[in-house]
């Protein structure tokens, strides 16, 4: 089974464009992420650019619409994501607890649908 674990950064929302993560962060991170390479359960592993770099398209009536970031209201933005190819769920849960997040951050562990 794969599953996504979506990294949802504390405050991640607000970052500005030319946002750079922590380089002790970063490095246990990258020390994480070769951990899940060793296991040989990563499929995919990639940060994402701030909020302030994107776009989101609305789909409401009968045009798209869209609109550049930063976006208001937001109070949870995925920063990063893993596909792990995993035995169960709970195996899932167990790779995002090992993860060296930062003390407010959050992630998301989502089962793939195919």
């Amino acid at each position: 089974m794969q599953f996504m674990l979506l990294m949802i950064p504390k405050d991640y929302q607000k970052a500005p464009p030319e946002f750079k993560p922590d380089p002790k962060a970063m490095a246990d991170m990258t020390k994480f992420n070769a951990s899940l390479d060793k296991a040989g359960v990563v499929r995919s592993v990639n940060g994402l650019k701030p909020p302030a770099t994107g776009a989101r398209i609305t789909f409401d009536g009968d045009r798209p619409t869209s609109k550049n970031g930063p976006f208001a209201g937001t109070v949870e933005t995925v920063g990063g994501y893993w596909i792990l190819e995993l035995e169960s769920q709970q195996e899932a849960i167990d790779w995002a607890k090992k993860c060296p997040a930062l003390p407010g951050d959050i992630i998301e562990v989502r089962q793939i649908a195919a």
